[in-house]
């Protein structure tokens, strides 16, 4: 289901008919957000961050970060617990925020083996979605290894974000180096 995007991320294009951007422009959180810690940015939703009304939004930056890996999972479980995502009330609620550390850790750890490490994580969440992107400098194209052998070591990354995920893809900006991954898993009922 791997998709490569020609509109900006955050923005699930023509198909979502609402606007869903997540991309976090905003410095600061909003009113009711938790505190925003030196590792990122809270953003609920507001007046120019490309968030709807309903959004949360979250990000962090790993400017000179070791240890990326472990510390997007960190801040991926802090902001599930802050939009009650956990602690989980059921076996499927776990199992979705497992997901969504899964696909953190996965999209992080692709961009460190395969893009000249990660520049941001962006977490954003609605009543029905939720979006991960990962931002790095690398000029390759993500893709799941095809033929997909289960029993071979390594090279697992994107066919998990692929099975566990709505929709994935990849968005570059004409003129920048880099691009962004992004994967939409659905949130818990």
């Amino acid at each position: 289901m791997s998709t490569t995007r020609p509109y900006p991320p955050g923005d699930r294009g023509p198909e979502s008919g609402d606007g869903g951007a997540s991309a976090v422009s905003g410095t600061g959180a909003s009113p009711g957000d938790a505190p925003a810690s030196s590792a990122g940015t809270n953003v609920n939703s507001g007046t120019g961050t490309g968030i709807g009304p309903g959004r949360q939004a979250r990000r962090l930056s790993f400017e000179d970060r070791s240890g990326v890996v472990p510390l997007a999972r960190d801040f991926a479980r802090q902001a599930l617990s802050a939009w009650g995502w956990l602690p989980a009330e059921s076996a499927d609620r776990r199992a979705a925020a497992e997901d969504v550390l899964l696909v953190v850790s996965e999209l992080v750890t692709n961009a460190c083996l395969h893009a000249e490490g990660p520049q941001e994580l962006r977490i954003a969440c609605d009543k029905k979605v939720l979006r991960i992107e990962v931002s790095d400098r690398g000029a390759g194209q993500p893709a799941p290894r095809t033929p997909h052998r289960a029993g071979r070591p390594g090279g697992h990354g994107m066919f998990i974000v692929q099975r566990l995920c709505l929709d994935w893809g990849v968005v570059r900006t004409p003129g920048v180096a880099g691009k962004t991954v992004w994967a939409e898993l659905g949130a818990p009922a």
